[in-house]
């Protein structure tokens, strides 16, 4: 159910992007995370996608760039960027009654197109 629920959200963003929050996605599961929900809006701002990882909860960025022209794409995500992600991740936390003891962290995947590479930080 939340496959198909992520697919569906995932053709919102601009043409061809999906493509990439799917990859995102499958990698995320090869290394045994397991997607919760994917482009959370709130009034903060989005979270790309939501996962558990064990007992930790995460909080995922996806970036992709065509070209390291104007950087990486893991370095793209700025201190403005990650505060918002995590008031973002407060909302969902309330929200969702996860409770704030529970574990989290944010992590980063960078998918740079012209060096065929995937970075997960």
């Amino acid at each position: 159910m939340i496959s198909r629920m992520c697919d569906f959200i995932l053709r919102k963003h601009s043409p061809g992007s999906g493509a990439y929050y799917k990859k995102a996605r499958r990698y995320l599961t090869r290394r045994e995370l397991k997607t919760l929900a994917c482009n959370y809006h709130c009034r903060f701002g989005v979270v790309d996608l939501i996962a558990m990882n064990r007992q930790t909860l995460v909080f995922v960025e996806v970036r992709y760039r065509t070209t390291a022209l104007y950087g990486y794409a893991v370095a793209s995500v700025t201190a403005k960027k990650q505060a918002k992600t995590r008031l973002s991740a407060k909302h969902y936390l309330q929200k969702d009654k996860h409770g704030n003891r529970m574990p989290c962290r944010l992590d980063v995947v960078g998918i740079e197109l012209n060096d065929r590479k995937l970075n997960y930080r």
